[in-house]
């Protein structure tokens, strides 16, 4: 099956061809024609499958090869990152017609994005809270919109965005094509295109035997301790075939010095998270897309933007709230059907969360397995050559100012915390001499531990010194 075939117009065929996409995914296969139609659709498949093309070629077609100035057509997405993704397939698309396509969103300056707009763009995708800004501004008329497109509904559902995409609605005509795409369907999505589209058509695309995860995506899953993740990540990143690698975080502070880390130990990362700047957050992707940096250190807020095929591997630093997090984050490797790694970290304080997550995904791994960075399971589970340590070679660590003893949290939230209970105290982290390398590198990198850990070791020695118990290591590297 070819796009020719679906019958998509020859110059966009050609456009698309010039970056060797050549045959069409199954959502693609199975919207497309439907698109043509004219048909109101709801499209559901797992992220990364290709619904962008499966509503965006369509949606080029129906305005024509040359088509008057205006905005005819909306596509409204709930990040930032999203919509220059968005932005950058349908320019692809329409490299060899006049049709000018305008990205509208939030934290970059009015004045380029109003100019794009009265040069007459015909395509706008955009956020909600600055489509909604400009438009109570009188600078967007919505009310020529032919074709109109909610990607990634569920997301827009979890950040808040669902009275926003009403009001959207109500600015265009009734007679709109209207296409949903989401990889969930949430019941509030549904009542949504129930009130706004017309007898649209439900279009699952799977394949029969395909289960709640991608096949083609390796799942590991460690209980580690934080104090020792830097390490583990260091060590996973040197693993055979590794390509470009998305670590994602549950804070921002946390992926500010998670990639002032790595960074450090000689790898080539960058951040993306809300503390950054619009600018620096798309210099950051642009970095990553172009392979000038391979390691994307990224929260959640930035998950729906990151469209790379080559992403080898995916590793949760902090275990998601949700299976659905879960998956979105998986979702970033084993993309166009390559093949991809998720690894995922367990705190011992978030057992819970991953019992959930399990049971939701039909993972079969209710008890993640203890995880150092000298464990030998370790680098047969992930190619890593044996002897690696979390350091490249050649790199010089920096001489750092002793950390403060109220060390952020944002790292480990369980940081340097006792354990109580008998059946986990035998897991403990090193508090003695014997430290690993892993606990010596992030002690020296800022402190992971929260800032009553110091008065914890102390007591600790006071305990193990009266009693003349040993304390407990963990396996050195």
């Amino acid at each position: 099956m070819t796009f020719s075939e679906l019958n998509i117009d020859q110059d966009m065929v050609d456009a698309l061809a010039t970056k060797g996409i050549i045959e069409p995914f199954p959502i693609q296969t199975q919207t497309i024609p439907m698109g043509l139609a004219g048909q109101d659709i709801i499209g559901q498949a797992k992220t990364g499958t290709g619904k962008t093309l499966g509503f965006g070629l369509p949606l080029l077609q129906s305005l024509g090869t040359d088509p008057e100035p205006g905005v005819k057509a909306l596509v409204v997405v709930p990040t930032r990152e999203l919509c220059v993704q968005v932005a950058e397939d349908l320019v692809l698309a329409a490299s060899n017609r006049s049709t000018k396509i305008a990205a509208i969103y939030g934290g970059k300056a009015y004045e380029g994005q109003v100019e794009e707009l009265k040069a007459g763009a015909q395509v706008v995708v955009g956020t909600p809270g600055r489509l909604l800004d400009l438009a109570s501004q009188r600078l967007l008329s919505l009310k020529d919109v032919k074709v109109m497109v909610l990607d990634e509904a569920d997301k827009m559902l979890d950040l808040g965005f669902l009275s926003d995409i009403e009001k959207l609605f109500a600015q265009t005509s009734p007679t709109r094509h209207t296409m949903l795409f989401s990889a969930t369907m949430p019941g509030p999505i549904v009542a949504l295109a129930r009130r706004f589209m017309n007898r649209p058509i439900h279009i699952r695309a799977t394949d029969p035997d395909e289960g709640l995860t991608q096949a083609n995506i390796k799942h590991v899953v460690y209980r580690a301790h934080s104090l020792d993740k830097d390490e583990v990540i260091a060590r996973i990143l040197q693993s055979e075939g590794r390509g470009k690698t998305v670590v994602f975080t549950r804070t921002k502070r946390a992926a500010a010095k998670l990639v002032e880390e790595l960074n450090d130990r000689g790898f080539n990362a960058a951040a993306v998270h809300g503390d950054l700047n619009q600018e620096q957050r798309e210099r950051a992707m642009a970095a990553f897309k172009a392979g000038k940096k391979d390691i994307l250190i990224a929260t959640d807020v930035a998950a729906r933007g990151i469209d790379v095929n080559d992403v080898t591997h995916v590793i949760n630093h902090t275990i998601p709230d949700d299976h659905d997090t879960y998956l979105h984050r998986a979702g970033r490797t084993g993309r166009a059907g390559k093949t991809g790694i998720a690894v995922t970290f367990v705190d011992w304080d978030d057992m819970h969360k991953w019992s959930l997550i399990n049971r939701a995904l039909e993972m079969g791994i209710p008890e993640p397995v203890e995880t150092y960075s000298s464990s030998p399971h370790l680098y047969t589970d992930l190619d890593i050559p044996e002897g690696t340590k979390g350091r490249l070679p050649g790199s010089v660590a920096r001489v750092k100012d002793p950390a403060p003893s109220s060390g952020g949290r944002d790292g480990g939230r369980d940081g340097g915390r006792g354990r109580s209970g008998g059946s986990q105290q035998s897991s403990r982290p090193p508090r003695t001499s014997q430290s690993t390398d892993a606990t010596r590198d992030s002690a020296a990198g800022g402190g992971t531990h929260d800032g009553a850990a110091p008065s914890r070791r102390r007591r600790t020695r006071t305990r193990r010194g009266g009693s003349g118990t040993p304390g407990n290591t963990a396996p050195t590297a």
